[in-house]
């Protein structure tokens, strides 16, 4: 059933979809105060459920690509998605009647809002990736057969180009090179497909999730209930199912950088458990893979989220400081994330990683 979206709904929404980003996605606060000014400017955003979309309606996935630790200097004008939408409609021809997130993660959940709140167009309460992925081919719209171009892009300059190619992951080469050079940010309109399409090959729920994680943790402050156990129910009774606490401790490290337009690096914890081994979590925009020696705590396509541990909100890749003490949460992505197609897309072995995926809580 189609809701109305806000600036009332926001603050829900930049928690949830900081959580879902596991790290990446970008910062929250600044799509959250984007989307607000939309809103205030030219009224709510009608969120539609992927069974309610027409067959013939025309969607198009949009949102930010770049480094995370680049946006919090490199601040959006604002019109960066606007241009990228009307080139990619002036160029494709195609109709536009709805927006959908190609990613639920930090401000790739709010870009979608104020693109059409401006517009006058619904969002899609669906993604393409049920979390946030670094790589733009690492899409279940990619997985199930929706091509990724063309691509349009633009920055906060002005500047636009398109990408037309069959590959998915050349879309992703040439878009990451052009992002680099456009400062390390860009914003990003593809995947365009029509209503039928879009209830096949998407991730369904994600904006309510979102909306519900920061829900559930506003609630259970208000309430003075355990967050991290009032999330681990929420989840519960989602189509994720499954979330656990995989591991408690202090940051004692940061190793970080941007390479090849992605923030990379590795983040320490030493565990509260007395002579425990330290917690290893490896970043690519977003936490990749959590190790305690040997044992794999969680891996991708699962999700690795680092919670303030006072406040249970998530921490972003760039905003990691040594002495922050924090939880580490662990959530199962739902089945059409887990079958081998998608595993051969966004699973351990499509980021290098050796080791391989076990579903959180369940026999692989």
């Amino acid at each position: 059933m189609s809701k109305l979206i806000t600036t009332d709904d926001l603050d829900d929404l930049a928690v949830g979809a900081a959580i879902l980003g596991t790290g990446g996605g970008g910062d929250p606060y600044i799509g959250k105060l984007m989307a607000r000014a939309a809103i205030e400017a030219h009224g709510p955003v009608t969120l539609m459920a992927l069974d309610e979309l027409p067959d013939d309606f025309g969607i198009v996935a949009c949102g930010a690509m770049g480094a995370p630790t680049i946006l919090i200097e490199k601040i959006p004008s604002g019109e960066e998605m606007g241009r990228a939408l009307d080139l990619y409609v002036r160029y494709t021809g195609r109709t536009l009647d709805a927006l959908i997130p190609f990613e639920a993660g930090g401000i790739n959940s709010t870009i979608p809002i104020m693109a059409a709140a401006k517009l006058g167009l619904p969002v899609i309460d669906a993604d393409g990736m049920g979390r946030a992925f670094p790589q733009l081919e690492m899409e279940t719209f990619n997985v199930y057969g929706v091509p990724a171009g063309p691509v349009a892009i633009a920055d906060e300059r002005g500047n636009t180009g398109i990408i037309e190619v069959k590959s998915a992951a050349k879309s992703e080469w040439l878009a990451r090179g052009l992002t680099i050079r456009m400062g390390g940010q860009a914003y990003i309109a593809n995947y365009g497909m029509d209503g039928a399409t879009c209830r096949r090959v998407s991730v369904p729920g994600t904006m309510s999730l979102a909306f519900g994680i920061g829900r559930t943790v506003r609630e259970a402050k208000a309430q003075h209930r355990d967050v991290l156990t009032s999330l681990i129910d929420f989840f519960a009774g989602t189509h994720y199912e499954e979330a656990r606490i995989v591991a408690s401790g202090k940051i004692v490290d940061v190793a970080r950088g941007v390479k090849n337009g992605w923030s990379v690096g590795t983040v320490t914890i030493h565990p509260f458990q007395r002579g425990a081994e330290p917690v290893r979590i490896q970043i690519q925009n977003e936490n990749l893979v959590a190790e305690q020696g040997d044992e794999v705590l969680a891996i991708v396509p699962d999700l690795i989220c680092i919670l303030d541990l006072d406040t249970g909100e998530a921490i972003t890749t760039e905003r990691l400081r040594y002495g922050q003490r924090v939880n580490v949460l662990a959530v199962r992505v739902p089945p059409i994330m887990r079958t081998p197609e998608a595993l051969a897309v966004f699973g351990p072995k499509a980021f290098g990683l050796d080791q391989p995926y076990r579903p959180l809580g369940l026999v692989a």
